[in-house]
């Protein structure tokens, strides 16, 4: 396998691993911890405090996101200068970029910074935010999938 064959199974890798990462934090990490008390035989953690645990777990998810998407930009730009995308290619990157941040730059420092305010602070602004910044991941899974899914067959059809 060449550099650039490897380069490009480790990117396709990366791109599923996170969009894995966005399933499994919104599926079944939010789901368990955001409902201890079935699996406690004492219910010990209020909302606020299955928040607080929620909002470390983003915290350092936040920082893959970062991450991720500074290789989405490297790695579509690279591919934009040889001419090895198209359209699809291009928004999915865009709309994967934009909305990683949004969520490790915007959503995710702000919900902490609701949360040192503590309990009292959890109003409609909060939970607006909370809803915004789901619906902002939902959109970064389509994102992801429509991203690998494309570079995928771009990967394929041009070998």
């Amino acid at each position: 396998m060449n550099k650039k064959a490897l380069v490009d199974v480790v990117y396709l890798l990366l791109v599923g691993m996170t969009a894995g990462a966005v399933v499994i934090l919104g599926v079944f990490v939010a789901a368990v911890v955001f409902h201890s008390e079935l699996y406690l035989t004492t219910p010990l953690l209020s909302r606020f405090e299955e928040g607080q645990i929620m909002g470390e777990i983003f915290r350092r998810f936040s920082y893959w996101g970062y991450v991720m998407a500074a290789l989405i930009t490297v790695y579509e730009i690279s591919r934009y200068k040889v001419m090895q995308i198209d359209k699809i290619a291009i928004l999915s990157a865009l709309g994967s970029v934009g909305t990683l941040l949004l969520f490790s730059a915007v959503y995710t420092p702000k919900i902490l910074e609701y949360q040192l305010r503590g309990e009292d602070a959890m109003d409609e602004t909060f939970e607006a935010l909370h809803k915004a910044s789901e619906i902002d991941f939902k959109i970064l899974l389509l994102m992801l999938l429509i991203l690998f899914g494309r570079r995928a067959y771009l990967m394929a059809v041009k070998r």
